[in-house]
């Protein structure tokens, strides 16, 4: 089952595509990270998901409902965290915690204890006196307490110090071990995200790249270096597979989105005669790196075509 579904979903300001023909599947169960450089669309999607935004074209399902009917019964069950979410500073974090409660039938009062301490939130300090990771972690804390069945981390951890991100994280972590439920969070953190994430979904102008699960992702990239025997071998007719091919010397380097040890050693042999290959594995950053900059390439040539 799919606790997220969109179908063509699109949204346009004017002549501007924010969102593009988005087919996007989320399961249940799966932390999903919603990457992409700025103005990929990240926030845009979020909004039409959450219903703060109407689609231009196509639609979109949360918890099986459409995006544009959700209601309190669907909110109650859904958690979100924004870095520009606005909270009620002139409460307390024990305040907070009071008034929130009645909204939601599934509120788990041991577990709201358990991350109060956890977090070391000062319950009686008012929210205007914490700092921006108390901040967070006050928000946080108030939409976990519910057990939402799909939580909406919209760039978390945006300004918090290492420490506050590991709490963060490990707070997220441990919670989504107690129960099945769903996690999109989007990020420019993708360190944090990598430790997260089980499932990646990359956007690059307002349409989707990649949507597939991390160990996947990270299975078929390869950084590959290969010393030709012929010094003087050409770099054409390369398989389309093979990105930001370059010559340094009598060495050639490219990052392989295909990867399969065996069919790969064979395609550079093939190309490049007595050549000795090797390759390593490559970060959930260096990808997404990689997988930008061919993205801000392709845009390029476009324009000049056009």
């Amino acid at each position: 089952m799919n606790i997220i579904e969109t179908e063509n979903l699109t949204r346009r300001f004017g002549k501007a595509e924010a969102v593009a023909g988005l087919d996007l599947a989320v399961p249940q169960g799966s932390i999903c990270a919603l990457l992409g450089p700025n103005g990929a669309g990240k926030s845009t999607t979020i909004k039409l998901l959450m219903n703060l935004l109407q689609p231009t074209a196509g639609s979109a399902r949360v918890l099986g409902v459409d995006s544009r009917k959700l209601g309190p019964g669907q909110f109650e069950q859904i958690g979100y965290v924004s870095e520009n979410q606005e909270l009620p500073l002139w409460m307390t974090v024990r305040q907070l915690l009071d008034y929130c409660r009645p909204f939601y039938p599934t509120w788990d009062r041991a577990l709201e204890k358990a991350l109060l301490a956890q977090f070391a939130l000062p319950e009686a300090r008012k929210l205007k006196h914490l700092s921006r990771g108390m901040l967070m972690k006050a928000a946080l804390l108030s939409s976990l307490a519910y057990r939402p069945k799909l939580l909406v981390l919209d760039e978390p951890f945006s300004g918090l110090d290492p420490l506050v991100r590991e709490e963060f994280v490990r707070g997220v972590l441990e919670v989504s071990a107690l129960g099945e439920w769903t996690v999109l969070v989007s990020s420019h953190d993708i360190d944090e995200v990598e430790r997260l994430a089980d499932r990646v979904a990359l956007l690059d102008g307002g349409k989707l790249r990649v949507n597939e699960g991390t160990e996947e992702l990270l299975a078929r990239y390869r950084r590959v270096e290969v010393t030709p025997g012929d010094a003087g071998a050409k770099l054409d007719a390369l398989p389309a597979s093979w990105l930001e091919v370059e010559r340094a010397g009598n060495l050639v380097r490219f990052v392989e989105s295909r990867y399969e040890a065996t069919t790969t050693e064979r395609a550079c042999r093939e190309r490049f005669a007595d050549a000795a290959v090797s390759a390593r594995g490559m970060s959930l950053r260096e990808i997404f790196l990689v997988l930008a900059r061919e993205g801000r390439a392709g845009a390029v040539k476009k324009g000049a075509e056009v």
